[in-house]
């Protein structure tokens, strides 16, 4: 949807003037090549010169995998002009990294790389070291709440302050979110009407997916997608890699291996455990969510309602991790609990602590005194659907959108 510009087509625009190869990553299907047009389209109308290789043409392949200098074969570039290159699918090449650095090195300041890549996996693999200190990398993920909702045509909602909506500002919103908590955001999910919306993420899932499979060079993918429907019934939960191996009946290496890939492909989070006390803040595990819910809700074959569901605080509990992540960097979000089971969702930069409830009739408070003792500094906030202007003792209660 063209018209629709993403948050990270304006974000990059900030970064054209310098000589550095942008690099877009994200998981297949969210709008990599999309944002690649919509800054082609905004360099053009300012008259620049550009060029789109897409790399899934294989003669385009053949060529530039015999030389980086076959692209003047391919395009009439003139290096007295800055022009911009634009290279969609840049992991289809044998050595991507060395195609870069060499553009990069031989033409800096003269001919700009804006590539995509589709798994992060693919990429960190072929990559290595030769590229620092010459590429931005910028993350697209599926649609951020905003987004969806300017994908609904919500221009006006997509704009308001979250933070303190009107009474109408929010009764709209309610039915959006409670969309975006089932079916996610990839873009083509949000704008297909409700009827196709499983077919498109089942496309996704056994068509897109598999491709990430293949290309990390997995070749039991069975399994792998068995650890997926594992996975999506245990978000928020702690991940244990050996009993994973021994329910699947793999290795431990193989699950080691499973879980860095959906990693690297933007399928699943996993956050890591906040704590100074080691021996009372018991867990190196860390805990799994998914980047989207629509994926998710998939595996676990749920695409009831919100009000309908068993698992609203999971579902909560993942959505803030989503919201989360298009602020803060992972390795700043963790979780904090003890060997007393004693447990808060989200520490965030180790100065706020989020808790996540489906409802908040009979939060005790008592149940956060250890953490409020050892990290007085740590400010503690509730969050809870449609329960805003609410309080827990002196505690804010805020919407998941309001983080």
């Amino acid at each position: 949807m063209m018209d629709v510009i993403r948050d990270l087509t304006n974000k990059a625009k900030d970064y054209l003037a310098k000589d550095d190869i942008l690099l877009i990553i994200g998981p297949r299907q969210a709008g990599k090549t999309t944002v690649l047009h919509q800054i082609e389209s905004f360099l053009k109308k300012r008259n620049d010169v550009c060029y789109f290789l897409n790399l899934e043409d294989p003669d385009y392949l053949s060529l530039l995998n015999k030389s980086p200098k076959n692209l003047f074969k391919i395009f009439p570039i003139d290096i007295k002009k800055r022009t911009f290159l634009f290279v969609d699918e840049v992991q289809y090449l044998d050595n991507p990294s060395n195609f870069l650095k060499y553009l990069f090195d031989e033409y800096k300041g003269k001919i700009k790389i804006i590539a995509s890549g589709s798994s992060a996996f693919y990429l960190d693999k072929k990559f290595k070291d030769s590229l620092a200190g010459r590429k931005i990398i910028f993350n697209l993920l599926t649609l951020s709440f905003r987004e969806f909702l300017k994908f609904k045509e919500q221009n006006e909602l997509s704009e308001a302050n979250f933070k303190n909506l009107t009474l109408s500002e929010k009764d709209k919103i309610i039915p959006f979110y409670q969309e975006y908590l089932i079916y996610g955001g990839y873009p083509r999910v949000v704008l297909s009407p409700l009827e196709g919306k499983r077919e498109i993420l089942r496309d996704i899932a056994y068509s897109y997916i598999k491709k990430d499979i293949y290309e990390s060079n997995i070749r039991n993918d069975e399994i792998f997608y068995k650890l997926f429907k594992i996975l999506s019934d245990q978000i928020g939960s702690l991940i244990n890699n050996s009993e994973l191996a021994n329910t699947l009946d793999v290795s431990r290496s193989a699950i080691d291996n499973y879980l860095y890939v959906m990693q690297k492909s933007f399928h699943i989070v996993l956050i890591k455990p906040f704590y100074k006390n080691i021996r009372k803040e018991l867990t190196k595990m860390p805990k799994i969510y998914f980047i989207d819910l629509g994926l998710r809700n998939f595996f676990k074959n749920d695409f009831r309602f919100y009000q309908q569901r068993e698992d609203k605080g999971e579902l909560l509990e993942n959505v803030v991790l989503r919201h989360l992540l298009e602020k803060y960097l992972e390795e700043q979000i963790n979780f904090w609990r003890t060997t007393q089971q004693r447990e808060v969702d989200f520490i965030i930069n180790n100065s706020l602590a989020l808790e996540v409830k489906s409802q908040i009739k009979g939060v005790k408070v008592k149940n956060y005194k250890t953490f409020l003792e050892n990290y007085p500094n740590i400010k503690l906030n509730f969050i809870c659907l449609d329960c805003s202007g609410r309080k827990i003792n002196s505690f804010s209660v805020l919407e998941p959108w309001q983080i």
